[in-house]
């Protein structure tokens, strides 16, 4: 489209001419001063741009008396303008000098906030201060919503506009981005908030993953103080039990995923438990609490496939919590509505002589949840058996899990999840189902769960790009504000959850039909209609729906003494995402190469 195309089909508030290459254009007798003044005649532009002295000194005298601002735009500090054979960062100490024909400058974000080698922020600089001086606006470029700048951001982009805007120190006029929905919100709804903002979306409950495991690693004392300070509603606590039977706070019972176990001397460990999943692993039953105190804590990086690293100055921060440790920073933590103790696999360590359940119950009690009501506890399980065994107890709210995707809900599924539980949790695709990260459409499971009177949490919510659907622009808001607003969901489960809280302080929600159009949901469906039928991703079976077979189990078998039984043959996962339990024999790989070598 050319200019006056452009300009009239769309019609925009506002139009930015950029030109970028007048020496060149001039050495092949092409006048852009001509072309620029030609196009002003019948086209409103507001800014003219150019990262050439020579041009906006040409053009200056005819806009004097004009609407329109010209800009100077820095490129890399250390190329060199044409006109003046300077450095722009040499020109960037004479801003005297560029006020002679300009009225503002773009300049790259690393400009204004530089990082440092680890890509980690170091302080601002003073260019924004110092051409406020001068009389010159200051417009920073660069921004990207899907290419990550800086770890201090934790890859989130509306944070780090929020930093050019809303620092307590200077603020930019303007910003040029790829993605105008981020910075239009980000200004207009979530600047100059303050901690204290009201909450405007005060139904959404914010809950983290393993803290806040997006900054630091999971289940530690770290990740648990930030989760705090970041406005978590409800910490989380993933019980896994040690050797000695004490219930600690660990993301996975597999000690490979969240520790640097497989180079320590336990590594000898390792062994294949079909029941719990597949490959091999180190497990936190085979290992005291004072082992596992000595392993070095390992952050989760669930997007390193796409090189998107998490706070790799602190990858290996913190401690390990016991599950008496959790409870008691819970309650000296007042802003906190309550806990959430996950308990899996709970039948199969029951066979293996650990009575997980029990000792949650214990450290409850001793804890002095069983008699206060400050805080909510919540019991997390996808096995029914587990959620039944806390059924009447201290009016612990129970939250049953539906780890796969699912299309829907049959009624009986329903009404026997309502005998056991209060609160269901599913995936972002049991809500709107993906193909190859678009969106297809919407399933009724949210409304059909509430109608039950089941509140719906979703999982799990982070800030990586590569984790979000096409739909929501690389922005972590835009999604969570689409499964609130569009789906509405009771809560989410997020390893960021500074980014779920000040989405519910937003300024641009509860406004009727004055929402800004950059706060309303995603339409789901909505990005693949403008694909041409060549490109479109092959189409895939929809998601199973969740049947009473799934749900229903038998009780929780017995805590056995710690005398290894026969091995069994695991059956296969069910829709809850849990295996059928069997008992079989732990054996660890020195004991397992020892009987091959007996065998020959």
């Amino acid at each position: 489209m050319t200019v006056q195309e452009t300009y009239t089909q769309l019609k925009p508030p506002g139009f930015w001419l950029n030109i970028q290459h007048d020496a060149f254009y001039t050495q092949h007798n092409l006048s852009m001063t001509s072309f620029v003044l030609s196009v002003t005649r019948n086209v409103n532009v507001s800014v003219i741009s150019s990262p050439e002295v020579s041009f906006l000194q040409n053009i200056a005298a005819r806009f004097r008396r004009s609407a329109t601002k010209l800009v100077f735009r820095f490129l890399g500090q250390k190329d060199v303008e044409p006109s003046t054979n300077q450095t722009y960062d040499s020109l960037l100490k004479n801003l005297t000098f560029i006020k002679t024909f300009a009225s503002g400058i773009m300049v790259p974000k690393s400009y204004i906030w530089p990082v440092d080698a680890s890509l980690y922020l170091l302080p601002s600089t003073s260019v924004v201060l110092d051409a406020h001086k001068e009389g010159l606006e200051v417009f920073a470029s660069e921004f990207y919503n899907d290419v990550p700048f800086s770890f201090s951001y934790s890859y989130d982009p509306v944070a780090e506009y929020l930093l050019f805007v809303d620092n307590g120190n200077f603020s930019v006029d303007g910003v040029l981005s790829d993605f105008p929905i981020t910075p239009s919100a980000a200004i207009d709804c979530f600047a100059h908030q303050g901690k204290n903002a009201l909450k405007q979306a005060d139904g959404l409950l914010v809950i983290s993953k393993n803290g806040a495991s997006g900054d630091y690693p999971g289940c530690t004392d770290l990740a648990y103080s930030k989760a705090i300070e970041d406005g978590a509603d409800i910490i989380d606590c993933p019980v896994q039990i040690t050797e000695d039977g004490i219930p600690i706070c660990l993301s996975s019972i597999n000690l490979i995923d969240s520790t640097t176990v497989a180079q320590s001397s336990f590594s000898n460990l390792t062994t294949t438990i079909p029941e719990i999943g597949q490959g091999s692993g180190i497990f936190a039953f085979n290992l005291s609490w004072s082992d596992i105190q000595s392993l070095t804590p390992v952050i989760s990086s669930p997007q390193s496939t796409y090189k998107l690293f998490r706070n790799p100055k602190f990858k290996n921060a913190g401690k390990f919590l016991t599950l008496s440790d959790f409870l008691e920073m819970a309650k000296n933590a007042s802003t906190l509505q309550g806990v959430l103790i996950g308990i899996e696999n709970a039948p199969f360590l029951a066979e293996q002589g650990f009575g997980v359940t029990d000792a949650v119950l214990d450290a409850l009690s001793k804890a002095g949840y069983d008699k206060q009501t400050a805080q909510t506890v919540m019991i997390q399980s996808s096995n029914s058996s587990v959620l039944m065994k806390f059924k009447g107890k201290n009016n612990y709210k129970l939250v049953y899990t539906i780890y796969e995707d699912i299309g829907g809900a049959q009624s009986a599924s329903i009404n026997d999840i309502k005998s056991f539980a209060s609160a269901v949790v599913v995936s972002k695709d049991s809500v709107f189902p993906e193909n190859q990260a678009f969106l297809t459409g919407s399933t009724d499971v949210i409304q059909r769960l509430q109608a039950s009177n089941l509140s719906v949490f979703v999982q799990t919510f982070s800030n990586e790009f590569t984790s979000q659907a096409w739909d929501f622009f690389s922005d972590a808001t835009v999604e969570v504000n689409s499964y609130y607003q569009g789906a509405g969901i009771n809560g989410v489960i997020t390893d960021f959850p500074k980014t779920s809280d000040r989405y519910r302080r937003n300024q641009c929600l509860n406004k009727g039909n004055k929402m800004p159009v950059y706060m309303t949901p995603a339409l789901p469906g909505s990005l693949l209609q403008l694909m041409t039928p060549a490109y479109l991703p092959p189409a895939e079976a929809p998601n199973p729906y969740l049947t009473e077979a799934d749900v229903s189990e038998s009780p929780l078998p017995p805590v056995a003494s710690k005398t290894p039984s026969t091995p069994t043959t695991a059956a296969a996962p069910t829709p809850n995402g849990q295996r059928k339990v069997s008992a079989r024999i732990i054996v660890t790989l020195t004991a397992a190469l020892l009987a091959i070598y007996l065998l020959f």
